[in-house]
């Protein structure tokens, strides 16, 4: 019998676990949370200096009994939840839910699912940190107090099924100003002047960008002044005015937080902050590799930190060194910048940067016991991590000015020199330098002597531009930037407020929904301080005190709730209700002709006439995939079958009867001009007889 018992959050991690411990431990796992605050109610007692009632969570009384009798077999019980604070708070509610006080019952935790993370947090086993859990509490308190006193109100005075969130309300209302910001912008014009330029006696041309004209003035706002100085320029020759030589380095990037993993597997990949922490999950936790059985990946994925463990450094330069050479690692000065950066920041839990667990397994080498997402996010990992321990990138490069008629150009020129970190994390900056990169030969074609010919000029008309549309990416940095939420807030934020349609998703885009609109207007209206972003990122502040121990944790809901409850109660008497109106389809009802608008039922949303009651009709809402019907030219949708699987068909069945199982696409098949369809990493021809194949590589979310 196993004399220690360890108890997980995650049943995945149970095998990997036992199979490093031996059999002197048992592992299991208390999937996830086992107390919570009541759903039924407040569950905080105001009265009674607010003081938190946990009950078992529904659906997990069995999981306990079944954990308890564990317990009574153990000598040692080892508590493993997750190196965070709602672990740490896990760990906490375990303890008191299995009544372990006249158990021997030690904290454990690993930044990484590996034999020598698990085992060495054995040997350096902790008592439960207190100021952690209190942390955790804190937070969980503060967003009950806001959800449960706040979205009642906006369901009264609104409609049923909205919410409100401490965070998530913030989040609205950065979306709803950048929308305001665009309405009102309005554009201004102005131009720009490109010279084509030829070094004389030489055959290869380049472009120079305006930079004054011949009083000094740096802008063109008119097309008159930009042929103005066209005309003036007509048959003049260049002089090189000014010349600079010099040599710039790019600095390897960061290894991965959970932030800017979700920034750039948004921009790269196209994946949701969802989609990412769902399989970068999935990473951390293992997957099944041939030979090897199930192997974890990566590091804990949710992190603030860009710090890395000795260890991890050491199996870096080991590997960079003996593939890319001594001179591709981070020269010693860049080392100490970064160790500098990593210790000065304010780093959450101690955690360290999301890197691979073996920087040896290759993404390549794990491919095929991969899903297509699952390799494209550990490659990503992979190689972030990797270019982060390598040189920096060095350019040579030239900066000229160039004058004729008193009217100046300025051209950049840059050479790579030395690949650095480039060498495996290639596109990291590339898009500012394509110009300088075309330039490349001026480096040794031309001095300050040279004379310079006028080709032509290229005039092009531009109006400014409003500030760009939120996406996930952007609005996760600007949430972190302004220090609200922390990493594993991020993803769950931004479904909720896609899930409520306060936000709809286009294109990556985020735009504010007139529901979106109504709410953030009433939390601005009536609760200014919770969707105000400086006190949310203060409250996040006094949070990271409690953790730290320097604050007492009810101090901030004794301050923070008297506030809340008058502002409640002011806006149940002073608000008025509102309507929303459904938005509109552009399906005509076929009883009354009105145009049927989008409900939302408890199995998702249908098709309603707006004539309700006199016209009761609705129907099944379907959506489309942009892709037309090959057969009748109709709207390709996705519809289900009656036991509830999905598939891909016309919008005007039964009358057409094109359907397939597999996603379909816009390209046609070069062979037969049949559809192409997803299958796998493949795109197919739907072509029975053709057998067309190649590889799927545009990403979908």
């Amino acid at each position: 019998m196993a004399k220690n018992l360890v108890i997980v959050e995650s049943p995945a991690k149970v095998k990997t676990i036992k199979k490093f411990l031996g059999s002197n431990y048992e592992v299991v796992a208390s999937q996830g949370h086992v107390r919570d605050l009541p759903k039924s109610s407040l569950g905080i007692d105001v009265e009674n200096d607010y003081e938190p009632r946990y009950i078992t969570i529904r659906g997990k009384g069995d999981l306990l009994a079944k954990l308890r009798r564990e317990v009574k077999k153990a000598d040692k019980i080892y508590l493993a939840t997750d190196p965070d604070r709602e672990g740490e708070a896990i760990s906490w509610h375990l303890y008191s839910a299995l009544k372990l006080s006249d158990k021997k019952v030690e904290r454990i935790s690993f930044n990484e699912i590996t034999k020598n993370a698990v085992k060495e947090s054995i040997k350096n086993a902790r008592e439960i940190d207190m100021n952690l859990v209190d942390a955790q509490q804190a937070r969980r308190i503060l967003d009950r107090m806001v959800g449960y006193r706040i979205s009642p109100l906006l369901w009264s005075k609104i409609k049923r099924g909205l919410s409100a969130g401490r965070v998530q309300s913030v989040a609205l209302k950065l979306i709803c100003d950048r929308e305001a910001q665009i309405e009102a912008f309005i554009p201004e014009e102005y131009w720009t002047l490109d010279a084509l330029l030829t070094p004389e006696g030489k055959k290869k041309s380049f472009t120079a960008h305006f930079y004054c004209d011949e009083n000094g003035k740096k802008t063109i706002d008119t097309k008159e002044e930009a042929d103005r100085i066209e005309k003036l320029l007509s048959g003049a020759h260049f002089e090189i005015k000014e010349s600079r030589r010099g040599e710039r380095t790019r600095k390897a990037p960061l290894p991965f937080t959970t932030s800017t993993l979700q920034q750039e597997a948004s921009k790269g990949l196209n994946f949701s902050t969802r989609k990412t922490m769902q399989i970068a999950q999935q990473l951390y936790e293992g997957v099944q590799i041939k030979g090897e059985g199930t192997v974890a990946l990566i590091s804990y994925l949710r992190t603030d930190s860009t710090r890395v463990s000795d260890y991890a450094k050491e199996m870096a330069e080991n590997f960079i060194a003996s593939h890319y050479g001594a001179e591709a690692l981070a020269k010693s000065e860049e080392k100490e910048k970064k160790e500098k950066a990593d210790s000065a920041k304010k780093i959450q839990d101690a955690h360290e940067a999301i890197r691979p667990t073996d920087i040896n397994i290759l993404p390549e080498k794990v491919k095929d016991d991969l899903s297509r997402d699952q390799y494209r996010l550990y490659s990503l990992i992979w190689k972030r991590f990797t270019a982060s321990r390598m040189a920096s990138a060095v350019y040579d490069t030239l900066s000229v000015k160039l004058s004729a008629k008193g009217v100046t150009f300025t051209a950049s020129a840059s050479a790579l020199k030395s690949e650095g970190f480039m060498a495996v994390y290639a596109d990291e900056g590339r898009d500012n330098d394509n110009g300088k990169a075309e330039n490349a030969f001026l480096i040794n074609e031309i001095d300050e002597g040279s004379r310079i010919c006028f080709d032509s000029l290229e005039k092009k008309q531009h109006f400014t531009q409003p500030p760009a549309h939120f996406t996930e990416a952007s609005l996760v940095r600007t949430l972190e930037e302004q220090g609200i939420g922390r990493p594993s807030t991020y993803a769950p934020t931004i479904y909720t407020i896609l899930a409520r349609r306060y936000v709809i998703k286009e294109n990556k885009n985020l735009f504010v929904s007139e529901l979106g609109d109504v709410v953030n207007k009433v939390m601005e209206d009536e609760f200014p301080a919770i969707v105000d972003p400086k006190f949310t990122a203060n409250m996040e502040s006094m949070l990271d005190g409690v953790e730290e121990g320097s604050i007492e944790w009810k101090t901030i809901i004794r301050n923070f709730y008297p506030d809340l409850d008058e502002a409640v109660k002011k806006a149940e008497k002073e608000l008025a209700d509102i309507e929303i109106k459904d938005e509109e389809s552009d399906v005509e009802c076929e009883n009354c002709g009105r145009k049927m608008v989008i409900k939302y039922g408890p199995h998702g949303r249908f098709l309603a006439c707006p004539g309700f009651p006199e016209c009761r009709n609705t129907k099944p809402y379907y959506e489309k995939i942009g892709v037309k019907c090959p057969k009748c030219g109709g709207e390709i949708v996705i519809r289900m079958t009656k036991k509830g699987r999905k598939y891909y068909g016309c919008e005007h069945v039964p009358e057409c009867d094109f359907m397939s199982w597999n996603r379909p696409v816009e390209k046609k098949c070069p062979r037969c001009e049949s559809l192409l369809m997803i299958k796998g990493k493949k795109l197919v021809c739907m072509g029975e007889e053709c057998g067309y194949v190649e590889d799927y590589e545009s990403a979908e979310d």
